[in-house]
């Protein structure tokens, strides 16, 4: 049987049925969540869609936080669960508590959407062992909200660990500090990501298929645990 992907519908949620495709594409059973749902139906990994969860009120990911899913996902990640949040996912992710930091407003005060390449820092991840350190990827940017923040000390622990996992080439569409892209837990089993890989999964729809090594290396994670 191939493994069962969940991907989580918040309201606002715009990217879940593209998140599904990815992971079907990959080779995974892709399964839906509801946010109201505190059951995860015995999935074997998560991914938190983009979009604009309960309309990016009050601030990015603060109210999906409290979902009855998120209960669940925050319990089953701290054991392990592999767990990869897409833009407004990455944003769940920090308000969750289950990475550090926090998303803010873009640099330019711009809604910024375009094609981005991204150099990936680290393989050391369940979401990103199928690359190579220092690989570079084209994958599409799409954000309002998508500048990463931290203290000084905890931008430091990052680099110093290798949980920075993926930072902007050419260009810093948001204003990220230190690039950051994305970045993993200290067990690299939850892993953020601003841009969206799974609108990079199809050479149909382009600009690339990089973003489909994310969701196959979970898979391949899975297999080898």
């Amino acid at each position: 049987m191939p493994a069962r992907i969940g991907v989580v519908t918040f309201p606002g949620s715009l990217d879940d049925r593209d998140a599904q495709r990815a992971v079907r594409l990959a080779g995974a059973e892709p399964v839906h969540l509801w946010h109201g749902d505190a059951d995860l139906h015995d999935v074997d990994a998560v991914v938190l869609p983009g979009g604009f969860s309960y309309g990016d009120y009050l601030r990015c990911g603060a109210i999906a936080r409290f979902a009855q899913v998120m209960r669940t996902i925050v319990e089953q990640a701290d054991n392990g669960l592999p767990v990869l949040g897409i833009c407004n996912g990455f944003q769940v992710l920090c308000e969750s508590h289950l990475l550090p930091g926090a998303l803010t407003r873009n640099a330019n005060l711009h809604f910024v959407n375009r094609d981005q390449r991204l150099r990936i820092e680290t393989a050391d991840t369940l979401w990103t062992s199928g690359f190579d350190t220092g690989q570079e990827i084209v994958v599409p940017v799409k954000n309002g909200e998508g500048c990463y923040v931290a203290d000084e000390a905890t931008l430091d622990e990052l680099q110093r660990t290798g949980r920075i996992i993926a930072t902007y080439v050419g260009g810093n569409p948001n204003g990220s500090t230190r690039d950051i892209a994305g970045i993993s837990n200290e067990r690299g089993n939850v892993v953020g990501l601003m841009p969206h890989p799974e609108h990079a999964v199809e050479d149909l729809t382009g600009p690339s298929t990089d973003g489909l090594t994310f969701f196959t290396s979970v898979l391949k994670s899975l297999v080898n645990a």
